[in-house]
């Protein structure tokens, strides 16, 4: 599951580069870094270690010791099984910093977050075992009383809520269900009931991270065992493994044994629990002796000390992928997904694993089955451990896993065949998140991506829906459809998912081709935020009132309007787009001593409209990082750091003007019309603004000066290292 909230209050960041987005969880998104920089205790080269008791203790001890893992744990706790034994067992660091606890494997609980769906697809495989469930079955078989829309002429399977492969609109978990009335108990059928999605993609057809799918499937055990289902996991699934210390339900118990979470500046996190209660997509609470537990059953076929979960066929069917966007890079399989991508390599499908992230914490599972050894390693702390962790393990102990793959010859296309892939790309989960593809340049065979936080990088073609990314040498892969539904697969941004290829964009009548804003308005258009119909008139140059400019951006966000009712007395208590505004309020975005007149229908002004987003985007750029930009024009004073951060940012249209001196005139004072906030919307999704701000704190940087007679160091990296992928989200679900 994937989720972060911080004191219990939930924390926005930056998502698409220039704006912000509600936290969805890290394990949704791993960044791509563990495979691209230089991991802790890397094997020595041509060198591989058997992996026993001793050599799994040592690398251990080393990785954890090491300054690159200190930086991304208060506590951890790892264990490794193989051949039906515990080769390691051991804890690092601290369950709780301020009174010195020490992490304990067999007793520190830990919150597995989205780990949990691996158990809760376990339950499901059992009832499927006892002939009460089918895959191929619409789910509606074994929950009833959901209305939901399916404008398909396929069911949603039990098989489609385990692989993710639903078509659901995406529903993560909202802001709301992570609190601290602990008495409060929502069960998961009124919570089904509230928040159902329609069908909106056909079932099977995509792969998207979908966290109320297992909601639903945790639903389906309740109802067809007829136990509670957290009765039903401590019972079937916890009690006959000996797994005495996990739970579904944060009980007094588990409140004294849960580590304390983190946040990444390992300042502690009050207390929370979840809604609903239980959780099966995220809500389990285990140690790392309990999971080992469960390792050693499942690689040994369902057993554990003569006592049986789970039978040999079931076993064999939960670790074989089930979809995949090419034979380099698996989906998931009943209740597993695909390891992080290793350079040259892909994902290997001899592999399976698990991530989750809950508020402070995160945890990977994986298993080689064929080499009968498993590996948990969970921390009180969101962050990139896990992307270090495995491929440092891959590497030392069974590297051919991480051996590149040996193509075919292949004759790259031309750039006029490759631009069947040109457009924007939205990923399925997170529609702000977008990647722009386009063919051409130097390289015939290549395409350039970009996004709002790595950047601009090249693709060179292996196959004909199969490239490679020069930055780290892992792989980005394209399916379509017969109808033209084009999905992409990268490792960067969600390697849980992909995005859609936005579709043509019909224009406007009142929106020349060769005007400097059609390719923002089109864009914008491709991705359904305008309607795309080439009748309808879009009327570039009308003035933008300040409600229109709350909404659209909020919206583009990926936010929903706010489910507080405005304060009586308001001037947009009975606006269209009240939501928003009280939206933009919570949110910070909108202040003024006078917290009664938004004047909603006011043409807002661009220095207006910037500083609202310049009071977002601050909480993660510091402003004091722009002081040096030079403006030019008419200012006003209140509003000049904000115009100052969008000027560098290019948060803007072609209207901006540079001066001959260096200086830059956005207009502040000019009312907002409908073709320059297209220009503010698309490079909101755009602007690689991440890069941008790493290249300004690197600039103001003081640079060391080297000794006298000093040689300069030596680049001993094998391979450069990848810009942290911005702000990783982190979800209120559990990955």
């Amino acid at each position: 599951m994937y989720l972060s909230e911080r004191k219990t209050r939930v924390r926005f960041t930056s998502l698409i580069g220039a704006f912000m987005a509600v936290v969805l969880s890290l394990s949704l998104w791993v960044p791509a870094v563990q495979a691209e920089t230089a991991t802790p205790v890397a094997a020595e080269q041509g060198k591989t270690r058997a992996l026993t008791g001793e050599s799994a203790t040592a690398f251990l001890d080393s990785f954890f010791d090491s300054a690159e893992a200190k930086a991304h744990y208060v506590g951890a706790s790892v264990v490794v099984v193989k051949d039906g034994k515990v080769l390691a067992e051991k804890g690092y660091g601290y369950a709780d910093q301020e009174n010195k606890t020490p992490i304990d494997p067999k007793n520190t609980a830990f919150r597995v977050a989205s780990v949990s769906k691996t158990f809760t697809a376990a339950a499901v495989m059992q009832l499927v075992e006892q002939g009460k469930v089918d895959l191929q079955a619409d789910f509606q078989t074994y929950v009833k009383g959901l209305e939901f829309d399916n404008p398909f002429d396929k069911p949603v399977t039990v098989e489609n809520l385990l692989t993710h492969t639903t078509g659901f609109e995406i529903r993560d978990p909202q802001q709301e269900d992570i609190h601290t009335d602990f008495d409060k108990y929502i069960t998961m059928e009124d919570y089904a009931q509230q928040h159902m999605p329609p069908v909106v993609r056909e079932p099977g057809s995509a792969y998207m991270y979908d966290n109320f799918s297992f909601l639903l499937l945790g639903m389906i055990v309740e109802n067809v065992s007829g136990e509670p289902f957290e009765s039903y996991m401590q019972q079937h699934i916890f009690k006959p493994l000996g797994m005495n210390n996990s739970s579904f339900m944060l009980d007094e118990k588990f409140q004294k044994q849960l580590a304390v979470g983190y946040d990444a500046a390992h300042n502690p996190l009050d207390l929370y629990t979840l809604s609903p209660s239980p959780m099966p997509q995220g809500g389990m609470l285990s140690t790392a002796e309990d999971i080992g537990k469960f390792m050693i059953a499942f690689l040994n076929d369902g057993v554990k000390d003569n006592t049986r979960i789970l039978k040999e066929s079931t076993v064999k069917s939960m670790e074989q992928y089930r979809s995949s966007i090419h034979p380099l890079l698996p989906d998931t399989t009943y209740g597993f997904e695909a390891p992080f991508q290793l350079p040259g390599a892909g994902s290997s499908s001899s592999v399976i694993t698990k991530a989750g992230d809950l508020t402070g914490f995160s945890s990977y599972l994986f298993f080689i089955p064929e080499q009968n050894t498993g590996v948990f390693l969970t921390y009180n702390q969101n962050g990139a451990l896990r992307n270090l962790f495995y491929p440092a393990f891959i590497q030392n102990f069974f590297p051919q896993y991480a051996e590149p793959v040996q193509f075919k010859e292949y004759t790259p296309q031309t750039a006029e065949e490759l631009k069947r892939f040109n457009g924007l790309y939205a990923d399925l989960r997170i529609s702000t998140i977008i990647s722009k593809l386009q063919a051409g340049g130097e390289t015939s065979s290549a395409l350039s991506i970009s996004d709002p936080f790595i950047g601009e990088r090249k693709l060179s073609q292996l196959e004909d829906n199969l490239f490679k990314d020069e930055l780290t040498g892992q792989f980005t892969a394209f399916k379509t459809y017969e109808d033209g539904t084009t999905y992409m697969r990268e490792p960067y941004l969600n390697p849980f998912g992909y995005a859609k290829k936005g579709q043509q964009a019909a224009g406007f009548r009142d929106v020349r081709e060769n005007s400097p804003y059609a390719e923002a308005i089109y864009a914008i258009q491709s991705l359904g935020y305008y309607e795309n119909d080439a009748n309808k008139s879009f009327q570039p140059k009308t003035a933008v009132t300040r409600a229109e400019f709350i909404e659209n951006t909020l919206k583009l966000s990926g936010l929903k309007p706010s489910k507080t009712t405005p304060p009586a007395g308001t001037d947009w208590a009975d606006h269209a787009a009240a939501g928003y505004i009280q939206l933009g309020y919570e949110l910070g975005m909108i202040t003024g001593t006078d917290e009664q007149q938004f004047k909603p229908d006011q043409v807002i002004i661009r220095q207006e409209a910037m500083v609202m987003m310049w009071r977002i985007m601050q909480l993660q750029y510091p402003s004091e990082l722009f002081n040096d930009v030079k403006l030019a024009g008419h200012t006003d004073p209140w509003a000049v750091p904000a115009v100052q951060m969008m000027a560098k940012l290019g948060i803007h249209g072609p209207e901006a003007r540079v001066m001959e001196d260096g200086s830059i005139d956005l207009l502040s004072r000019k009312p907002l019309i409908r073709q320059e906030e297209a220009a503010i919307m698309y490079a909101l999704i755009t602007q690689p603004t991440d890069r941008i701000v790493a290249e300004l704190m690197a600039a103001q940087q003081p640079q060391a000066e080297p000794a006298e007679g000093a040689e300069p160091a030596e680049d001993t990296s094998e391979i450069a290292p990848v810009p942290s992928p911005a702000t990783v989200p982190s979800e209120v679900s559990a990955q």
